[in-house]
């Protein structure tokens, strides 16, 4: 069994507990609750007169956003309505390139099996919510969705408690294993149990709430998941500390923004703006310099903030979409590091996650 690279999720230990989320199961509405980001200025909405699904939601005038809801860091909704996460700082840096207002979004809460059918139907416009990218997903013969850059490289892991003594994957053999069905949790848990001889009790949830609350009431002995929503759900406990994530890693989970299949106007605009946070990052672009580095001379970066060529029109959107994606939140790093970074309660290492010239796999392809 392969062991998980510290350096990709150093999860501290001394984090404060937050409190857990009631959030609805299947697929609820809600609107924004006040402004987690500061308004774009000078705001230049995007082309009027698109076809397909960005013609839909211009029209609209918002962006909706399928999100899980309950994953601190990640896509989290507090009992005032307020949305925060790194996923939820995604769907606003394209609401902000779409419209110039980072607020005009909103969000829609999806569980495992209710995420897919969302996208199919036209529910909603994207999801930005811990999923992973498969070959079967990406398939026009499978689920038949179009999967934009990955925003976090993560892995999947067990977590169990200190008093169980379980020390690794092989401990779990006659175990109880909690787990959420309908995802690629399920089946990489039973491959894994396979591969290693081992007989794994399932315990199969539909909504990863009710997988948590049964791990906490011990009718499982163990729980599988992304080890970041592990380390996220981790804090929600009321003793944090007496819960361990094993090292081993049982899978590869690329996560990142999902379309629906054969939208490619829709789906590059998706993509533009998530490589776009990439990009500025390594740009040095920041929330706080954005409005200064308009001035700047670099021929890359005029072309990337729209003051030279046509990049926003040819996808569609205002020259200056990525000012305004910037001014929603931040770069990449900005959104990583207040979320789930060193500014976070999760302090979870970026390892992979860093820009590819500081080790990483975050990279963006040329803005020309």
């Amino acid at each position: 069994m392969r062991k998980w690279n510290s350096t990709l999720l150093a999860v501290s230990l001394s984090v404060a507990a937050l409190t857990a989320c009631a959030a609805p199961t299947t697929t609820t509405t809600a609107s924004p609750a006040g402004s987690a980001s500061p308004a774009a200025g000078s705001a230049s909405p995007a082309v009027t007169g698109s076809p397909g699904r960005l013609g839909t939601i211009l029209s609209r005038g918002s962006l909706i956003c399928g999100v899980e809801g309950t994953i601190p860091g990640f896509s989290f909704v507090d009992s005032s309505g307020k949305y925060t996460g790194l996923d939820v700082d995604v769907c606003r840096a394209i609401a902000a390139a779409l419209f110039g207002d980072p607020e005009k979004v909103e969000f829609r809460n999806l569980d495992s099996t209710a995420r897919f059918p969302a996208v199919a139907s036209g529910e909603v416009d994207l999801l930005s919510r811990n999923t992973t990218w498969t070959a079967s997903r990406d398939a026009a013969g499978g689920n038949g969705l179009e999967f934009a850059p990955t925003t976090f490289f993560d892995g999947q892991g067990v977590m169990t408690s200190k008093a169980s003594g379980i020390t690794d994957f092989r401990g779990l053999d006659g175990k109880a294993v909690c787990v959420e069905t309908g995802t690629t949790t399920e089946l990489n848990l039973a491959t894994r149990a396979t591969e290693a001889g081992i007989k794994i009790n399932e315990v199969k949830f539909q909504d990863s709430n009710a997988g948590f609350a049964a791990y906490q009431e011990g009718r499982c002995e163990a729980i599988t998941s992304d080890r970041s929503q592990l380390a996220a759900k981790r804090t929600a406990l009321p003793n944090p500390d007496d819960n361990i994530l094993l090292e081993d890693v049982l899978s590869k989970e690329p996560l990142g923004p999902v379309t629906v299949n054969n939208d490619s106007q829709w789906f590059d605009v998706v993509r533009w703006v998530t490589y776009g946070l990439i990009q500025a990052e390594e740009f040095g672009i920041t929330q706080a310099n954005v409005e200064q580095k308009i001035q700047d001379k670099s021929p890359d970066i005029k072309r990337f903030l729209g003051t030279d060529g046509d990049l926003g029109k040819q996808l569609g959107l205002a020259p200056d979409f990525m000012v305004n994606a910037i001014k929603a939140g931040g770069n990449y790093g900005e959104i990583y590091e207040r979320n789930i970074g060193a500014g976070s309660q999760l302090k979870i290492d970026r390892g992979l996650n860093k820009l590819w010239t500081d080790g990483g796999l975050m990279y963006s392809p040329p803005f020309r």
